[in-house]
């Protein structure tokens, strides 16, 4: 999951316990790999996805304002153009003591422009 530097680091501090989206992951989808994007462009960590509550921005930023890691305005700057959002509750976070280049969970692949699926990740050790 790419995710910009400030959001990224503040899920992996654990200041920031939920992820918005415009779009649901997969059902079936128990662990997000943290890709922070530019400057950084590594992963830096991992988190268990708990729940993925979909509702309007109004209904989840009432609910999740307390824990969404971003402000009120750049909230719904982001929904501005759609009236469903998606937040991904983070469960248990891992963070990472040397990041990971991408190739290692993905070999041969590019940075995803938001979600990028990974069947398995045959012997590939995380150190954390």
């Amino acid at each position: 999951m790419s995710i910009k530097p400030r959001f990224a680091y503040a899920i992996l501090d654990g200041s920031k316990k939920v992820e918005f989206r415009k779009r649901r992951l997969a059902n079936d989808i128990q662990k997000a790999y943290v890709y922070v994007t530019s400057p950084v462009k590594a992963v830096q960590g991992e988190f268990d996805v708990e729940n993925q509550v979909v509702g309007t921005p109004e209904e989840l930023w009432a609910r999740f304002a307390g824990v969404a890691g971003i402000d009120r305005q750049d909230f719904f700057d982001y929904f501005s153009t759609t009236i469903r959002a998606v937040g991904i509750e983070v469960g248990a976070v891992k963070r990472y003591t040397e990041p990971v280049p991408l190739e290692v969970l993905d070999p041969g692949g590019r940075a995803p422009q938001s979600v990028k699926y990974l069947s398995t990740v045959p012997g590939v050790r995380l150190r954390g």
